[in-house]
């Protein structure tokens, strides 16, 4: 006797381990990193504020980073197949559709909860669901292009919840200074953006994506990547000396030596310490965010 429909559908659901996995937790650091800086950056007092706090925290990480992975992995499983096989979808351990519906789901939770903290933060979940959704799905697929598909990563995973935190926390727009530093991590993470592309050059070149990697090749999309995260921090060093933020500059400007000393290694063979790059100098280029933030803070 054939089973109901439904009962089929429930018994192949994908285990909750692997849902979590298709949502990537070891991705929700940048956004939400981001969204401290905001906090920090925008001067006001945490006292009284934690539940909007935390719950800011959660929807740029797991809410709305989490759709992002997913919805890329669905429109991404036949390169994942080649690429990275033993991903949730391409390995058989999510079947069927329930990828995309996991996106869509996790689409709309991620809207309902930006709702409950004001307009300013849904119009912001709404542009990076947008972003999310036209970088990985036809007919838009951003990712086509390495230029394109990495800036609308960068803008959401620093711009965006950077300058969401800080209208969360006042209420009001940010101030120009806030918005520029915000926007210039945001130039400087589309370098760490190319470096993520590496992995998959491969999978990218047989599918017809255009990465960095695959259209200027991997020693020359490592140069531009190393170009980008320095100049947008020599231009965050720039600003804050002419805001007399000399303490803060120079601690910035402490960390990016450290940034290219690596990057010098990294240059010379990048095809292998792509990974080993990410591990050790992408938290100082992080760590040069909180700094900023803090410096942010202490203008007038």
């Amino acid at each position: 006797m054939a089973r109901p429909a439904g009962r089929l559908i429930f018994e192949r659901r994908p285990a909750w381990p692997t849902m979590l996995e298709l949502l990537k937790p070891v991705t929700w650091f940048p956004p939400m990193w981001a969204f401290l800086c905001g906090i920090v950056a925008s001067g006001a007092s945490p006292a009284g504020q934690w539940p909007l706090i935390v719950s800011g925290v959660i929807l740029a990480g797991p809410l709305i980073c989490g759709t992002s992975q997913a919805v890329n992995d669905w429109f991404d499983r036949h390169v994942d197949a080649i690429n990275e096989p033993r991903r949730p979808i391409p390995s058989g351990r999510m079947p069927g559709r329930w990828g995309l519906y996991i996106a869509i789901a996790w689409t709309i939770v991620s809207l309902m909860v930006a709702s409950m903290l004001g307009k300013w933060v849904l119009a912001a979940s709404a542009l990076g669901m947008a972003l999310a959704w036209a970088y990985s799905a036809p007919p838009f697929r951003l990712k086509k292009n390495g230029w394109w598909g990495n800036s609308a990563v960068a803008l959401c995973y620093e711009g965006v919840p950077w300058i969401t935190a800080v209208v969360v926390m006042t209420g009001v727009l940010p101030r120009l200074e806030t918005v520029a530093i915000a926007a210039l991590y945001s130039v400087g993470a589309h370098g760490i953006m190319t470096l993520n592309d590496f992995k998959s050059v491969q999978g990218d070149r047989r599918m017809g994506l255009g990465s960095l990697p695959v259209r200027l090749g991997v020693e020359n999309a490592a140069r531009v990547a190393c170009a980008v995260m320095a100049f947008a921090q020599i231009v965050v060093i720039g600003l804050l000396s002419l805001w007399e933020r000399e303490l803060y500059a120079g601690l910035i400007a402490a960390l990016l030596i450290g940034q290219i000393l690596m990057m010098g290694r990294l240059l010379r063979r990048p095809a292998e310490l792509d990974v080993w790059y990410n591990a050790f100098g992408v938290p100082l280029y992080v760590l040069g965010m909180m700094v900023s933030a803090v410096a942010l803070r202490s203008l007038p």
